[in-house]
Protein backbone atom coordinates (compact mmCIF):
# COMPACT_ATOMS: atom_id res chain seq x y z
CA UNK A 1 0.00 0.00 0.00
CA UNK A 2 1.32 3.89 -0.95
CA UNK A 3 2.50 5.72 2.48
CA UNK A 4 1.13 9.00 2.80
CA UNK A 5 3.97 11.25 4.38
CA UNK A 6 1.67 14.49 5.25
CA UNK A 7 2.41 15.87 8.52
CA UNK A 8 -0.54 17.03 10.90
CA UNK A 9 1.07 20.35 11.42
CA UNK A 10 0.82 21.57 7.79
CA UNK A 11 -1.81 22.77 5.57
CA UNK A 12 -2.73 21.41 2.40
CA UNK A 13 -2.69 22.52 -0.55
CA UNK A 14 -4.72 21.54 -4.03
CA UNK A 15 -3.96 21.78 -7.12
CA UNK A 16 -4.76 20.37 -10.46
CA UNK A 17 -4.06 21.44 -14.38
CA UNK A 18 -5.60 20.22 -17.51
CA UNK A 19 -3.96 18.17 -19.75
CA UNK A 20 -4.66 20.17 -22.84
CA UNK A 21 -1.42 19.97 -24.41
CA UNK A 22 2.39 21.27 -23.18
CA UNK A 23 1.99 23.96 -20.80
CA UNK A 24 2.75 27.62 -21.34
CA UNK A 25 4.96 29.95 -20.06
CA UNK A 26 2.07 31.26 -18.27
CA UNK A 27 1.13 27.95 -17.19
CA UNK A 28 4.55 27.52 -15.95
CA UNK A 29 5.17 31.18 -14.04
CA UNK A 30 1.55 31.61 -13.36
CA UNK A 31 0.67 28.39 -11.40
CA UNK A 32 3.19 25.46 -11.69
CA UNK A 33 6.86 26.74 -11.36
CA UNK A 34 5.25 27.84 -8.06
CA UNK A 35 3.97 24.57 -6.57
CA UNK A 36 7.40 22.70 -5.82
CA UNK A 37 8.80 24.97 -3.29
CA UNK A 38 5.41 24.26 -1.65
CA UNK A 39 5.99 21.27 -0.94
CA UNK A 40 8.49 22.42 1.97
CA UNK A 41 6.15 24.07 3.81
CA UNK A 42 2.43 22.54 2.83
CA UNK A 43 0.80 19.14 2.56
CA UNK A 44 0.53 19.30 -1.51
CA UNK A 45 -1.70 17.17 -3.99
CA UNK A 46 -1.20 17.92 -7.69
CA UNK A 47 -3.34 16.24 -10.23
CA UNK A 48 -4.02 16.16 -14.38
CA UNK A 49 -7.92 17.13 -14.41
CA UNK A 50 -8.42 14.53 -17.06
CA UNK A 51 -11.90 14.66 -16.36
CA UNK A 52 -12.37 18.22 -16.82
CA UNK A 53 -10.35 17.97 -20.32
CA UNK A 54 -13.50 15.93 -21.83
CA UNK A 55 -16.32 18.50 -21.65
CA UNK A 56 -14.71 19.38 -24.88
CA UNK A 57 -14.90 16.58 -27.52
CA UNK A 58 -11.28 15.18 -27.10
CA UNK A 59 -9.48 12.77 -29.81
CA UNK A 60 -8.88 9.74 -27.49
CA UNK A 61 -5.25 8.92 -28.56
CA UNK A 62 -4.43 12.19 -28.49
CA UNK A 63 -6.11 12.76 -24.85
CA UNK A 64 -3.58 10.23 -23.04
CA UNK A 65 -0.97 11.04 -24.87
CA UNK A 66 -1.29 14.66 -23.82
CA UNK A 67 -2.56 13.25 -20.16
CA UNK A 68 0.84 11.46 -19.75
CA UNK A 69 2.98 14.30 -20.88
CA UNK A 70 1.07 16.56 -18.56
CA UNK A 71 2.26 13.93 -15.53
CA UNK A 72 5.93 13.73 -16.73
CA UNK A 73 5.87 17.96 -16.88
CA UNK A 74 4.72 18.10 -13.38
CA UNK A 75 7.30 16.07 -12.43
CA UNK A 76 10.08 17.84 -14.22
CA UNK A 77 8.72 21.28 -13.13
CA UNK A 78 9.63 20.14 -9.34
CA UNK A 79 6.93 18.06 -8.28
CA UNK A 80 8.10 14.98 -5.94
CA UNK A 81 5.89 12.40 -6.01
CA UNK A 82 7.86 11.54 -3.19
CA UNK A 83 6.85 14.48 -1.02
CA UNK A 84 3.69 15.28 -2.80
CA UNK A 85 0.54 13.46 -3.62
CA UNK A 86 1.12 13.03 -7.89
CA UNK A 87 -1.71 11.65 -9.62
CA UNK A 88 -4.38 11.27 -12.80
CA UNK A 89 -7.82 12.80 -11.49
CA UNK A 90 -9.70 10.00 -13.52
CA UNK A 91 -8.13 7.37 -11.13
CA UNK A 92 -9.65 8.37 -8.00
CA UNK A 93 -13.61 7.52 -8.36
CA UNK A 94 -14.27 9.82 -5.10
CA UNK A 95 -14.52 13.07 -7.20
CA UNK A 96 -17.35 12.16 -9.14
CA UNK A 97 -19.24 10.20 -6.25
CA UNK A 98 -18.60 13.40 -4.01
CA UNK A 99 -19.73 15.44 -7.23
CA UNK A 100 -23.17 14.18 -7.41
CA UNK A 101 -23.68 15.09 -3.98
CA UNK A 102 -22.18 18.60 -3.77
CA UNK A 103 -23.96 19.11 -6.89
CA UNK A 104 -27.69 18.33 -4.97
CA UNK A 105 -26.11 21.43 -3.07
CA UNK A 106 -25.80 23.57 -5.92
CA UNK A 107 -28.31 26.15 -7.45
CA UNK A 108 -28.49 25.96 -10.85
CA UNK A 109 -28.37 29.63 -11.33
CA UNK A 110 -24.81 29.85 -9.83
CA UNK A 111 -23.41 27.82 -12.09
CA UNK A 112 -25.46 29.85 -14.81
CA UNK A 113 -23.51 32.73 -13.48
CA UNK A 114 -19.93 31.37 -14.29
CA UNK A 115 -18.02 33.26 -16.52
CA UNK A 116 -16.41 30.45 -18.22
CA UNK A 117 -19.58 28.38 -18.84
CA UNK A 118 -20.57 31.23 -20.83
CA UNK A 119 -17.00 31.64 -22.48
CA UNK A 120 -16.71 27.99 -23.52
CA UNK A 121 -20.13 28.06 -24.54
CA UNK A 122 -19.03 30.77 -27.32
CA UNK A 123 -16.30 28.94 -28.49
CA UNK A 124 -17.85 25.69 -28.58
CA UNK A 125 -21.48 26.46 -29.66
CA UNK A 126 -22.10 22.59 -31.07
CA UNK A 127 -20.92 20.80 -27.77
CA UNK A 128 -22.80 22.93 -25.05
CA UNK A 129 -23.30 19.57 -22.84
CA UNK A 130 -23.87 18.86 -19.13
CA UNK A 131 -20.59 18.52 -18.30
CA UNK A 132 -19.67 21.99 -19.25
CA UNK A 133 -22.33 23.23 -17.14
CA UNK A 134 -21.47 21.46 -13.94
CA UNK A 135 -17.50 20.85 -14.00
CA UNK A 136 -17.44 23.77 -11.58
CA UNK A 137 -19.20 21.66 -8.87
CA UNK A 138 -16.69 18.63 -9.95
CA UNK A 139 -13.82 21.30 -9.37
CA UNK A 140 -15.36 21.74 -5.52
CA UNK A 141 -15.84 18.62 -5.42
CA UNK A 142 -11.68 18.33 -6.28
CA UNK A 143 -10.78 21.18 -3.57
CA UNK A 144 -13.36 19.62 -0.50
CA UNK A 145 -12.35 16.05 -1.09
CA UNK A 146 -9.30 16.79 0.56
CA UNK A 147 -10.71 19.55 3.09
CA UNK A 148 -8.03 21.65 1.25
CA UNK A 149 -6.89 24.74 3.05
CA UNK A 150 -5.74 26.64 0.26
CA UNK A 151 -5.82 26.47 -3.17
CA UNK A 152 -3.04 28.10 -5.66
CA UNK A 153 -5.25 29.85 -8.08
CA UNK A 154 -4.71 32.43 -11.25
CA UNK A 155 -7.20 35.67 -10.87
CA UNK A 156 -9.88 33.72 -13.49
CA UNK A 157 -10.43 30.68 -11.49
CA UNK A 158 -11.45 32.80 -8.11
CA UNK A 159 -15.13 32.84 -9.32
CA UNK A 160 -14.35 29.33 -9.16
CA UNK A 161 -13.19 28.62 -5.82
CA UNK A 162 -15.93 31.31 -4.07
CA UNK A 163 -18.33 28.45 -5.53
CA UNK A 164 -16.53 25.99 -3.90
CA UNK A 165 -16.69 27.70 -0.87
CA UNK A 166 -20.50 28.69 -1.48
CA UNK A 167 -21.31 25.08 -1.60
CA UNK A 168 -18.86 23.69 1.28
CA UNK A 169 -21.22 26.25 3.09
CA UNK A 170 -24.68 25.40 2.29
CA UNK A 171 -23.56 21.99 3.03
CA UNK A 172 -22.19 22.58 6.53
CA UNK A 173 -25.94 24.52 7.47
CA UNK A 174 -27.67 21.49 6.51
CA UNK A 175 -26.01 18.79 7.79
CA UNK A 176 -23.47 20.16 10.19
CA UNK A 177 -20.11 21.54 10.16
CA UNK A 178 -17.61 19.39 8.28
CA UNK A 179 -16.27 21.32 5.05
CA UNK A 180 -13.37 23.54 5.29
CA UNK A 181 -13.54 26.94 3.46
CA UNK A 182 -10.95 26.66 1.08
CA UNK A 183 -8.59 30.44 1.07
CA UNK A 184 -7.46 31.37 -2.68
CA UNK A 185 -3.57 30.94 -2.73
CA UNK A 186 -2.16 34.12 -5.56
CA UNK A 187 1.33 34.38 -6.55
CA UNK A 188 1.91 38.12 -6.19
CA UNK A 189 4.49 37.99 -9.16
CA UNK A 190 3.42 36.02 -12.33
CA UNK A 191 0.03 35.10 -11.98
CA UNK A 192 -0.92 36.69 -15.28
CA UNK A 193 1.49 36.35 -18.58
CA UNK A 194 -0.20 37.80 -20.98
CA UNK A 195 0.25 37.22 -25.11
CA UNK A 196 3.30 38.30 -26.36
CA UNK A 197 1.11 39.78 -29.36
CA UNK A 198 -2.02 40.74 -27.87
CA UNK A 199 -0.45 42.08 -24.35
CA UNK A 200 -4.01 42.89 -23.22
CA UNK A 201 -5.15 39.26 -23.78
CA UNK A 202 -3.92 36.53 -21.76
CA UNK A 203 -0.83 34.13 -22.98
CA UNK A 204 -3.08 30.75 -24.30
CA UNK A 205 -1.72 28.27 -26.51
CA UNK A 206 -5.45 28.20 -28.53
CA UNK A 207 -3.55 31.40 -30.12
CA UNK A 208 -4.04 31.82 -33.69
CA UNK A 209 -0.85 33.51 -34.12
CA UNK A 210 1.92 30.83 -33.35
CA UNK A 211 4.50 33.90 -32.16
CA UNK A 212 2.09 34.94 -29.25
CA UNK A 213 2.68 32.09 -27.21
CA UNK A 214 5.80 30.61 -25.48
CA UNK A 215 5.63 26.96 -24.68
CA UNK A 216 8.07 25.37 -21.94
CA UNK A 217 9.00 22.65 -24.75
CA UNK A 218 9.66 25.53 -26.82
CA UNK A 219 13.68 25.55 -28.10
CA UNK A 220 15.93 28.16 -27.55
CA UNK A 221 16.24 29.87 -30.93
CA UNK A 222 11.83 29.32 -30.92
CA UNK A 223 11.91 31.23 -27.33
CA UNK A 224 14.33 34.27 -28.29
CA UNK A 225 12.53 34.52 -31.62
CA UNK A 226 9.05 34.78 -30.75
CA UNK A 227 10.12 36.97 -27.73
CA UNK A 228 11.84 39.69 -30.93
CA UNK A 229 8.74 39.48 -32.36
CA UNK A 230 6.59 40.72 -29.26
CA UNK A 231 4.32 44.04 -29.54
CA UNK A 232 5.84 46.78 -26.88
CA UNK A 233 5.02 50.27 -27.87
CA UNK A 234 5.98 53.76 -29.84
CA UNK A 235 8.19 54.68 -26.95
CA UNK A 236 11.79 53.43 -26.38
CA UNK A 237 12.31 53.24 -22.59
CA UNK A 238 11.88 50.44 -20.20
CA UNK A 239 10.39 50.93 -17.78
CA UNK A 240 6.96 49.83 -16.01
CA UNK A 241 4.19 52.46 -16.42
CA UNK A 242 0.48 52.65 -17.34
CA UNK A 243 -0.06 52.24 -21.13
CA UNK A 244 2.54 50.42 -21.88
CA UNK A 245 1.13 46.55 -21.39
CA UNK A 246 3.78 45.21 -23.92
CA UNK A 247 6.83 46.25 -21.65
CA UNK A 248 5.07 45.86 -18.59
CA UNK A 249 4.18 41.94 -19.64
CA UNK A 250 7.90 41.33 -20.46
CA UNK A 251 9.02 43.21 -17.23
CA UNK A 252 6.72 41.14 -15.36
CA UNK A 253 8.38 37.85 -16.84
CA UNK A 254 12.04 38.58 -17.23
CA UNK A 255 11.12 39.56 -13.06
CA UNK A 256 10.18 36.11 -12.39
CA UNK A 257 12.61 34.07 -14.30
CA UNK A 258 15.42 36.05 -12.85
CA UNK A 259 14.58 37.86 -9.52
CA UNK A 260 15.38 40.90 -10.40
CA UNK A 261 12.70 44.08 -9.58
CA UNK A 262 11.08 46.39 -11.58
CA UNK A 263 13.34 49.07 -10.05
CA UNK A 264 16.49 46.42 -10.89
CA UNK A 265 15.48 46.24 -15.04
CA UNK A 266 14.74 49.78 -15.23
CA UNK A 267 18.71 50.40 -14.06
CA UNK A 268 19.75 47.69 -16.20
CA UNK A 269 18.89 49.15 -19.45
CA UNK A 270 18.64 52.64 -18.51
CA UNK A 271 19.90 54.12 -22.07
CA UNK A 272 18.99 50.70 -23.79
CA UNK A 273 16.25 50.07 -26.57
CA UNK A 274 13.69 47.92 -26.92
CA UNK A 275 15.86 45.09 -28.90
CA UNK A 276 18.45 44.41 -26.18
CA UNK A 277 15.64 44.28 -23.84
CA UNK A 278 14.05 41.31 -25.69
CA UNK A 279 16.82 39.72 -26.80
CA UNK A 280 17.79 39.17 -22.35
CA UNK A 281 14.21 38.28 -21.99
CA UNK A 282 14.27 35.60 -24.62
CA UNK A 283 17.76 34.33 -23.34
CA UNK A 284 16.68 34.34 -19.64
CA UNK A 285 13.37 32.52 -20.38
CA UNK A 286 15.14 29.84 -22.76
CA UNK A 287 18.00 29.20 -19.90
CA UNK A 288 15.42 29.19 -17.10
CA UNK A 289 13.42 26.37 -19.49
CA UNK A 290 16.45 24.37 -20.24
CA UNK A 291 16.29 22.49 -17.21
CA UNK A 292 12.40 21.58 -17.44
CA UNK A 293 12.92 20.35 -21.09
CA UNK A 294 16.24 18.33 -20.36
CA UNK A 295 14.11 16.18 -17.27
CA UNK A 296 11.26 16.22 -19.04
CA UNK A 297 12.91 14.19 -22.19
CA UNK A 298 14.37 11.71 -19.55
CA UNK A 299 11.06 10.93 -18.10
CA UNK A 300 9.20 10.50 -21.29
CA UNK A 301 12.12 7.55 -21.83
CA UNK A 302 11.07 6.17 -18.65
CA UNK A 303 7.52 5.16 -19.15
CA UNK A 304 7.73 2.45 -15.90
CA UNK A 305 8.81 5.21 -13.39
CA UNK A 306 5.72 7.46 -14.46
CA UNK A 307 2.82 4.19 -14.25
CA UNK A 308 4.52 3.53 -10.36
CA UNK A 309 4.62 7.09 -9.35
CA UNK A 310 1.17 7.57 -10.95
CA UNK A 311 -0.57 4.49 -9.62
CA UNK A 312 1.05 5.19 -6.02
CA UNK A 313 -0.24 8.61 -6.15
CA UNK A 314 -3.50 7.76 -7.24
CA UNK A 315 -3.51 5.22 -4.24
CA UNK A 316 -2.33 7.93 -1.81
CA UNK A 317 -5.55 10.55 -2.97
CA UNK A 318 -7.79 7.56 -2.72
CA UNK A 319 -6.91 6.84 0.96
CA UNK A 320 -7.44 10.71 1.74
CA UNK A 321 -10.67 11.12 -0.16
CA UNK A 322 -12.36 8.07 0.47
CA UNK A 323 -12.61 9.17 4.49
CA UNK A 324 -14.33 12.07 3.23
CA UNK A 325 -16.75 10.78 0.94
CA UNK A 326 -17.99 7.74 3.40
CA UNK A 327 -18.40 10.52 6.39
CA UNK A 328 -20.45 12.47 3.37
CA UNK A 329 -22.57 9.60 2.72
CA UNK A 330 -23.14 8.93 6.65
CA UNK A 331 -23.86 12.98 6.59
CA UNK A 332 -26.40 13.10 3.82
CA UNK A 333 -28.47 10.04 5.28
CA UNK A 334 -27.15 6.90 3.12
CA UNK A 335 -27.48 3.66 4.48
CA UNK A 336 -23.41 2.60 5.28
CA UNK A 337 -22.25 -0.34 3.09
CA UNK A 338 -20.54 -2.12 6.51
Amino acid sequence: MAELNFSKDKKLILSMIQPTGTFTLGNYLGAVKNWGPLQEEFNCVYAVADLHSITVTQEPAKLRQNSLQAYALLIACGMDPKKSVLFFQSHNCNHPELSWVLGCSTQFGELQRMTQFKDKSAKHADNINAGLFTYPVLMAADILAYNADLVPIGADQKQHLELARNIAQRFNQRYGDFFKLPEPYIPKMGAKVMSLQDPTKKMSKSDENPNACILILDDKDTIIRKFKRAVTDSDTEVRYAEGKDGINNLMTIYSVVTGKTFEDIEKDFAGKGYGDFKMAVGEAVADHLEPVRTEFARLMNDKAYLKECYTAGAEKARIITQRTVSKVYHKVGFVDPK
